[in-house]
């Protein structure tokens, strides 16, 4: 590094987008202190790996990008979900320089000073108001709360993020207002349980500009919605006070969309899960949800195979899908995870199965998913633009969420722009995705 130029930092993000929000909290913080972000390993000063390690599948992922990391670069530093269990790191890359675990911000710019000193210049202000943000400039991930109180058997995330910390709603609040202002055009509600938001804080009140905000799902999503963004809620979980927020759908504060990962519809499975909150009234409540709500979507996820799946409760499965008709949906195979009580489970189930019972699902949800989209033909929707092509647009509608739901293509007499909402005709569907000329601006 040349004496008072500013030390280059790379990074990699692996992981959900609660993972995504902790590299942009450390990225932040680096260029407020004048560090710069290389955009390749070979030259950097650091390397940062935010490292995921919720599955045997994402481990391996994430020790590829750290031994990349090493071979390109060898200054590496690691943090994130697999951080907190480091052998597995240490053992593989013993020359790493840090290995920390999730949401230890303060230990890896430590690591980073130690390895790469910041050089100051107190004439510039290198970060704007709402930080840096890795998501395009018109969406943002705006985490409400770390950790999780949920025991589910097949999940290892309390041990790796510790149990429920929510934010204070003003906090929340005002980082939202600074999002919103730097003009994001939509909110993505994330956190390990969103609707249990406020029970560690015993949803304490909190000031926000002329009024009181109680920590509180219902509350919090009310406000957000008076931002002037979509604000769309992720990782629900069906608690009835979930119900009091389809209210505001039908209000229009918030989108009509609710992400509730559900894994499962058969008792028995859930059961072996210790899946909180009760689901055997669910198809009920998502009837009374569409009833006050026409056009909400329901995003949600699945497992097959797991131990002790019979074939009779994954026709359970299939057959409660017809009948609740989740817009969107997301499928694994079960996969053991170190650490996790489902591993001792009896009744483990053959890869060729779960690999039967995956397609079967799928094919089940396509068909679902088609019948889902085929409504929306001859409607108008709003659409916000991700994409833009010589002839065609890609944007979402207000039952897509960005990189995990499906997509919009649209045809326009005029340019469109990243981030615009326009109105848009829906002229076909096909399984996964809209087609559709704009109407209106």
């Amino acid at each position: 590094m040349q004496q008072g130029s500013a030390p280059k930092i790379s990074f990699v993000s692996l992981g959900c987008p609660k993972a995504l929000v902790d590299s942009e909290r450390i990225i932040t913080r680096l260029r407020a202190e004048g560090y710069e972000l290389a955009r390749q390993h070979d030259g950097a000063d650091v390397v940062i790996v935010n490292t995921c390690g919720f599955l045997d599948s994402a481990k391996q992922e994430s020790l590829s990008a750290i031994g990349s990391a090493m071979a390109e670069n060898g200054k590496v530093i690691v943090t994130g979900c697999m951080g907190a269990e480091p052998e597995q790191i240490e053992q593989a890359y013993p020359g790493v320089l840090s290995i920390t675990g999730p949401q230890q911000y303060e230990s890896v710019l430590d690591a980073v000073h130690r390895a790469s000193p910041p050089v100051h210049n107190p004439h510039l202000d290198l970060v704007p108001p709402q930080g840096i943000k890795l998501t395009p400039r018109h969406y943002a991930y705006l985490k409400i709360s770390e950790g999780c109180n949920n025991r589910c058997t097949f999940c290892i995330i309390p041990k790796l993020r510790g149990d429920l910390v929510s934010r204070p709603a003003a906090d929340v609040l005002r980082e939202a207002e600074r999002l919103v202002a730097a003009g994001v055009k939509e909110l993505l509600v994330i956190s390990q349980d969103t609707s249990a938001y406020g029970l560690d804080l015993k949803y304490a009140e909190s000031t926000w500009k002329d009024r009181t905000v109680r920590a509180r799902f219902l509350d919090l999503a009310r406000e957000l919605g008076d931002l002037g963004a979509w604000v769309r809620l992720h990782y629900v979980y069906p608690y009835p006070h979930v119900d009091e927020v389809i209210g505001l759908m039908a209000e229009g504060k918030v989108l009509p969309y609710l992400d509730i990962p559900f894994q499962h519809a058969s008792p028995n499975v859930l059961k072996a899960m210790r899946r909180p909150a009760a689901q055997d009234k669910t198809l009920d409540r998502i009837k009374a949800w569409r009833t006050t709500c026409p056009d909400l979507a329901l995003r949600s996820t699945f497992i097959v195979g797991f131990p002790g799946e019979t074939d009779e409760d994954f026709a359970y499965l299939l057959d409660w899908l017809d009948e609740a008709e989740i817009d969107r949906l997301g499928c694994f195979k079960y996969e053991p995870v170190a650490g996790a009580t489902s591993n001792a489970l009896p009744g483990q189930v053959p890869d060729d199965v779960k690999q039967e019972r995956w397609d079967a699902l799928m094919a089940r949800q396509q068909k679902i998913s088609a019948r889902r989209l085929k409504r929306k033909v001859g409607t108008r929707q709003q659409i916000i633009i991700d994409e833009v092509g010589p002839t065609v647009a890609k944007g979402r509608s207000k039952a897509d969420a960005p990189d995990i739901d499906g997509a919009v293509y649209l045809s326009s007499r005029r340019p469109l722009r990243v981030g615009e909402i326009v109105t848009a005709k829906i002229e076909r569907a096909d399984e996964y995705d809209l087609h559709a000329t704009v109407a209106g601006f």
